[in-house]
This record gives C-alpha cells, structure tokens and sequence, in this order.
C-alpha cells in the first residue's frame, strides 16, 4: 500500500481534530477525500505529510513511517495545502528551481522544471513573477512544485481553487492521469468534481470516517426507494396508473411527464414499459433518477 493509516489521532486541548480513523490508498487509486469544514480533512494530510505529528496512531507512506522516518516519507510525497503558500517575489522559473534544489533534482532539474511548466499550463506566465499571476495559475505552480521531484504519492489539498472551468477541466484531466501510476489523494468541495475523477471516495465527520467506497456504491447507500421519470406522448388516466404494482406515488410533472416512486428499492421501469405497450401507449422517454454524490454527502454528514 502506498498508504497506511491505522487509528490515527490528533487531539488539540479538549478538542478531538481527527478520530481513530484507518485507512488505505493504493497506487494506480485516485481518492477524494471529502468533509465539510472543520471535519478534519486537511489535519489527516498534515499528518500524512509529516508536518504536524498524530497524537496517537500510524501512518505510513510507501511502508515509512510518518514518525520515524519522516525524511523518507517527504522524498516521496508532493503535497499542495490547501493555502498554497508561495514566495511571491521570485519569478516562476526561478521559484520552480529553487523548490528543485529542496528536493535534490540535481542534473534533471532543468528537465523536470520544463515538463511541469508544460503539463500544468504555465509555459506564456513562466517570466512572471509568482505575486502577478492570478489565483488559479498561482494554483498551477503550486501543482508544479509538488509534481516536480516526480514523487510516488500526490497529497492535494483543494487543487482546483481559484481554477476557471476551462482549467478545471485541464487540472482534472491531469489528476485523472496522474492516477494511473501515482497515489492520488485529494480534497475538494465540489461534489461534480470529485465524481469525475475519483476511484474512491472517503467522507470524513467530526473526525470520524463515515464512508468509504466508491462513488456509485455511495449513491446506492442512501437509495431506499427508486424514482423513474417517464414520458408518454398520449393523456394517461391517473385512475389506470394507480393499478401499476411496486408503486408507492406518482405525480404529473407536465405534457405527459410522470415521476414514479417505488415502494423499495426495485426499479419499476420493466413494469411502466410493458403497462405502456398493454394500454397500446406510445412511451417518449424512461429513465431512472440517481442520487447525487452531494445528496449523499448531505445525508452522511449532516
């Protein structure tokens, strides 16, 4: 595992930030870590990424130990916090290379820094100063700096802040295929965002995890009954849709456009198709609605 994380803890005076939670990311897994604020999240990467120490637990990066060997657990990990913090006076190639010497690049280091430049779209702002770019390509360059040492493990914490939609589609993209031979943890608030690009999906509530799978199963979770919208090009008698079996409600939305509620979790789409072709209607559309990653994260931490 690249990461292992086992009952960890972090206690500030009387205050429980993070709760005994356990753990597991594997390489080739991009995790959403998601929770709403004060739950915990960025207290669990700080921890991850050895700059703040757990009150009890372990965590463990690439079988290191956060606590024992935290120079080892660095050298493999990138990690951009949540507040970016940035030397405003250097320009970005200048910046970029110094974060190269931090980390040792060495003979590469030209190289690295040109690929990251290019990968995260800062090729026309490279001459800048980091203080004149705007939030989001300040959000690219701190992308690039912990890309840069080309590490095992990303640690993203609020990586498309700031970001227009058009760079909100590049940035996800990029995650999406750092995912693929990296360890990918990131934290976000926008739900759409995390459905995209997410494998898994942890939630974390007053520093308890209170789910952990991926994002289609999270949705199924909270299903307990099945609403299917249906669509028919003739006026339908409301007496004749009261017959329909597994039915729990329905209601006319308009022009012939149903909604129906069943009495569980089994889908009545088969029931309304073949009631259509017996009562000889003509059927325009049938479709089951899905709950929301956001409708789930409501219900699981509110």
């Amino acid at each position: 595992m690249s990461i292992k994380i086992s009952s960890l803890t972090k206690v500030y005076g009387t205050q429980t930030a993070v709760d005994h939670i356990t753990f597991e990311a594997r390489k080739g897994e991009v995790l959403g870590f998601l929770g709403p604020n004060g739950a915990g999240k960025s207290t669990t990467m700080k921890m991850i990424t050895c700059f703040i120490p757990p009150t009890s637990g372990k965590a463990e990066v690439c079988g290191y130990d956060t606590a024992t060997a935290p120079l080892e657990v660095t050298k493999r990990i990138g990690y951009l916090p949540e507040n970016n913090p940035l030397y405003y006076d250097m320009y970005v190639r200048e910046y970029l290379t110094f974060m190269a010497g931090l980390n040792k690049l060495g003979k590469i280091t030209n190289q690295r820094i040109d690929e990251m430049i290019e990968v995260t779209g800062l090729t026309n702002e490279r001459k800048k100063k980091v203080g004149q770019l705007s939030k989001g390509y300040k959000q690219r360059v701190g992308l690039a700096q912990a890309m840069l040492h080309n590490p095992e493990v990303l640690i993203l914490d609020e990586p498309t802040s700031g970001l227009d939609p058009n760079q909100l589609v590049e940035i996800r993209s990029l995650i999406k295929q750092l995912g693929k031979d990296k360890t990918v943890v990131f934290s976000s608030h926008i739900m759409q965002e995390v459905q995209a690009v997410a494998d898994r999906v942890i939630i974390i509530n007053k520093g308890k995890i209170v789910a952990d799978d991926s994002t289609t199963n999270l949705q199924n979770r909270i299903a307990n009954e099945v609403i299917v919208t249906a669509a028919f090009k003739q006026n339908v008698d409301r007496s004749l849709l009261g017959q329909l079996k597994g039915i729990k409600n329905f209601e006319l939305i308009n022009d012939g456009r149903w909604t129906f509620t069943s009495d569980g979790k089994t889908d009545v789409r088969e029931t309304i198709f073949y009631f259509a072709k017996e009562k000889n209607l003509t059927l325009l559309h049938l479709s089951k609605e899905e709950y929301s990653l956001e409708e789930v994260f409501k219900q699981l931490t509110k």
